[in-house]
């Protein structure tokens, strides 16, 4: 495993991959790796012949009050876990190498970005697609993996690759969880011993959706409420945001699901905000009733 700091030598190195034919994946990170990442690197060395992981704490997703400095990093760590995983080049830049003295170009969707965690957290996608941007310029991979637990961000990217032409292959992977349910998440780390066991609340919340739904329930207000009471239940959560959504576009539901929705939820505990996400099919559902 090579591990390199710059975006010459990057280019370099995979300019000689390049040549002799061989396809290549990205799994971008920003460190502090959990099993989650590992899931999306196993599935860019089960589909393509190198794989590069890159690890930046990016400044530019992150607004004036939130974690950047108390943001959990272990590059040590994180490095032994990626070569056990057969990881072939690690990109570890700094921020002066991505985000040059004068630059001002920035990436943005105009409508995904604003919208749910966005309205949270305004300019966050906009740091996400900009520093995303310019890991498929320096990379130039073949395909891009990136968890579904992050489901807007998942169709921010997919929306810029399409209206940019980036010929690059987007590949969402599930959720991968821990033991009790909770999403995979660097973040988990910042949570104190309660907080941690209260966040449980979410996948439970996202259950109780799923169950009203196979249960034959299409009522978008009957499925938050039944959400609601779950996390209600738990005052160690603050509720930012329940959103049932199309799961295509994002596009706001209203009335009776009439196709695959995804439900979001964002929960604050102390200063650490998560977020989980379940796509609901209500055809299937309906079968499993």
């Amino acid at each position: 495993m090579k591990v390199i700091s710059t975006i010459a030598d990057l280019r370099a190195a995979l300019k000689v991959e390049r040549r002799t034919g061989r396809t290549i994946g990205l799994v971008p990170t920003m460190g502090y790796l959990h099993i989650g990442h590992l899931t999306l690197v196993r599935h860019s060395r089960k589909s393509c012949d190198v794989t590069v992981a890159s690890i930046f704490v990016n400044p530019t997703q992150f607004g004036a009050n939130e974690d950047l400095s108390t943001y959990p990093r272990d590059l040590e760590r994180d490095l032994k876990l990626l070569e056990a995983e057969g990881v072939d080049y690690v990109f570890t830049p700094d921020v002066a190498e991505i985000y040059r003295p004068g630059a001002e170009t920035i990436v943005e969707t105009t409508h995904l970005s604003r919208i749910l965690i966005g309205r949270i957290r305004p300019g966050h996608f906009r740091g996400v697609t900009t520093v995303v941007a310019k890991l498929f310029n320096i990379v130039q991979p073949d395909r891009a993996f990136f968890g579904e637990k992050d489901y807007q961000q998942l169709a921010i990217i997919r929306r810029m690759v399409a209206d940019m032409d980036f010929p690059v292959e987007i590949s969402g992977v599930p959720t991968v969880r821990e033991e009790d349910g909770l999403a995979c998440s660097s973040r988990n780390a910042l949570l104190t011993p309660e907080d941690r066991q209260a966040a449980v609340v979410l996948s439970k919340a996202l259950a109780a959706a799923e169950k009203q739904a196979a249960g034959g329930e299409r009522s978008v207000a009957a499925i938050r409420k039944a959400m609601l009471k779950v996390l209600e239940a738990e005052p160690r959560g603050v509720i930012e945001a329940v959103d049932i959504r199309d799961a295509d576009d994002l596009s706001k539901v209203a009335g009776k699901i009439a196709r695959p929705v995804v439900v979001l939820l964002t929960v604050r505990f102390g200063k650490v905000r998560l977020i989980d996400q379940r796509v609901i099919n209500t055809s299937k559902a309906g079968e499993n009733a």
